[in-house]
């Protein structure tokens, strides 16, 4: 069977928790299915991947119109040609692909899978980022969801959220199969620190002497990042607060956040922002010497990242929000919060914080639970029986 993945992002082009998603599913379904992936961005070097750049006529144009663009030309590129067979069948990733994959299914006559990471109806925010391109960007999904063969969600809260916004699908066409992890990649530390990670956090700025509350993500109003930054005021003084955050989604936000950053550091030693884009291992490094990791998103459909640090063997402070609750165990790999409220957050960071004993026995538990069921090969096995039931050739 020949699947064609259809993604904004590929490495080495990942920013989010859906690129991370694309390249591990890849890499772990090749064994299964004769798999190609159809990117954007710069051209890449890996056999079966094409990348594809928004068409010089729209330059200038709105990103989202630049989005649809280049999923004509992935619709296109997944069709036989060239001496080479077509897809038996199209995987679309997130709305920037949502469009190529729909296009694809009329064009070709074949199925189109849709995985949902998240939802633009429940992102009213990115209206904010994306001004009138919003609208082009929800109704891109919404036609590509309501018209899939199958829709995955990464999370059962992510389902009823599909169902709820889109209430026209049959709920026997959405499936649920979490995202993975890969437990070779992000692992405990081993006792202390090593050379390379001491030199790294000297590098960002981080005292491995000190408690660190992590988090890591982008800065876009999902992640709720003023809501760590206003909780993180009434962290115990001794504590560092780490942020692994590259630039905000829009200016607006990014005056919000430099201006709570600045208020932090006025009164409090110890805030560490680092902007750039640290690779896998750095990100798992620092994982391994924090003491707590935050997701203080506001949504979330599943958080990949959670899965990451509960592999590293660290406890996790996170929003009960969205596929969250299905990832983190309240009491056990971590603690949950409500949403959007600094108080309760910081009183939860406090908590783990002041019982080492039980941080590390939550971390312990946390490792497990990621490693026991959130496999990449156990997502792989359910995407492939998935693509069998609707292109068995």
């Amino acid at each position: 069977m020949r699947v064609a993945l259809l993604t904004r992002e590929y490495p080495p082009e990942v920013y989010g928790g859906a690129g991370v998603h694309v390249e591990y599913l890849a890499r772990s379904l090749r064994p299964l299915v004769d798999v190609t992936v159809q990117c954007f961005g710069a051209d890449r070097d890996e056999p079966g991947v094409v990348a594809h750049q928004s068409p010089t006529t729209l330059a200038g144009a709105n990103a989202a119109l630049q989005t649809m663009g280049v999923d004509l030309a992935m619709a296109a590129a997944v069709g036989p040609g060239d001496g080479r067979p077509g897809a038996d069948l199209v995987h679309s990733h997130t709305w920037y692909a949502n469009l190529a994959g729909h296009v694809a299914s009329l064009l070709h006559g074949i199925p189109h899978v849709v995985t949902v990471h998240s939802l633009e109806p429940l992102r009213p925010w990115k209206a904010e980022q994306l001004g009138g391109g919003y609208a082009l960007s929800s109704w891109c999904e919404r036609v590509a969801i309501e018209s899939a063969a199958r829709v995955v969600a990464v999370s059962a809260g992510m389902r009823d959220d599909v169902l709820a916004a889109y209430p026209v699908v049959d709920p026997e066409r959405v499936r649920v199969i979490h995202n993975g992890i890969d437990p070779a990649d992000y692992t405990p530390a081993q006792g202390p620190h090593d050379a390379a990670t001491l030199a790294l956090l000297d590098r960002l700025g981080v005292d491995p002497s000190r408690p660190a509350v992590l988090f890591v993500g982008r800065i876009t109003r999902q992640k709720g990042v003023p809501v760590l930054l206003r909780a993180a005021a009434s962290l115990p003084p001794d504590v560092q607060l780490v942020l692994l955050a590259g630039a905000a989604d829009t200016p607006e936000l990014a005056a919000e956040v430099v201006a709570l950053v600045g208020g932090l550091r006025a009164v409090r030693t110890g805030v560490v922002w680092v902007q750039e884009m640290l690779p896998r291992p750095d990100v798992a490094r620092v994982l391994g010497a924090s003491s707590v990791f935050v997701c203080p998103s506001v949504y979330e459909p599943l958080g990949i990242v959670n899965l990451e640090a509960m592999a590293c063997g660290i406890p996790v402070v996170a929003s009960a929000v969205g596929g969250i609750p299905e990832v983190v165990d309240d009491g056990m790999t971590g603690l949950l919060v409500p949403p959007d409220d600094p108080a309760a957050l910081a009183e939860a960071l406090g908590r783990v914080l002041a019982d080492p004993a039980a941080a590390r026995a939550m971390g312990t538990a946390g490792r497990r639970r990621a490693v026991e069921y959130f496999s990449w090969s156990a997502v792989a096995e359910q995407t492939a029986a998935l693509y069998r039931e609707l292109a068995p050739t």
